[in-house]
C-alpha cells in the first residue's frame, strides 16, 4: 500500500513536471495576433439553467410555508413554470396538472452552470 502510494504521487509529479521542462522561454513564444486570436466565450453570458425538481416529489402548498395547506404533489416528472419567488419558496403552475402554488426552494432549484476557463 506504501508502495503503491509512494509510485502514485512519483507519477504525479512527474506529469507536473514534464510541461515546465518542455515550455519553450518566453522569449521565443509567438504572441498572437487579432487574425490567428479566438474569441474568448465567456459561460457567464449564458442564460440561467431552468428550474428542476432535486428529489422524487415536493408538496405543492397554498402559502410559502411548510404549515399551510397541501394542494398537491409536483413530480420530478412534471413539467412546471415559475413565476415568482418569495424568500426560499417558488411560485408555480405545474403544467401536467394545471396546480398553482409553492414549493421549497430546498428541493426545487436551477443547477449551477459549470464554468471552466
Amino acid at each position: 500500500m506504501r508502495s503503491t502510494r509512494i509510485a502514485i504521487s512519483a507519477a504525479m509529479l512527474g506529469a507536473l513536471a514534464l510541461p515546465g521542462l518542455s515550455a519553450t522561454p518566453a522569449s521565443a513564444a509567438t504572441v498572437p495576433t487579432a487574425a490567428t486570436a479566438t474569441p474568448a466565450v465567456s459561460c457567464h453570458n449564458l442564460p440561467p439553467l431552468p428550474y428542476a425538481v432535486h428529489t422524487k416529489a415536493v408538496t405543492i402548498r397554498s402559502k410559502a410555508s411548510s404549515k399551510s395547506t397541501a394542494l398537491g404533489v409536483l413530480y420530478k416528472s412534471h413539467k412546471f413554470s415559475v413565476s415568482k419567488k418569495s424568500g426560499n419558496w417558488l411560485y408555480i403552475t405545474d403544467k401536467t396538472t394545471g396546480v398553482k402554488g409553492w414549493v421549497s426552494g430546498t428541493y426545487v432549484y436551477r443547477d449551477v452552470r459549470m464554468c471552466l476557463d
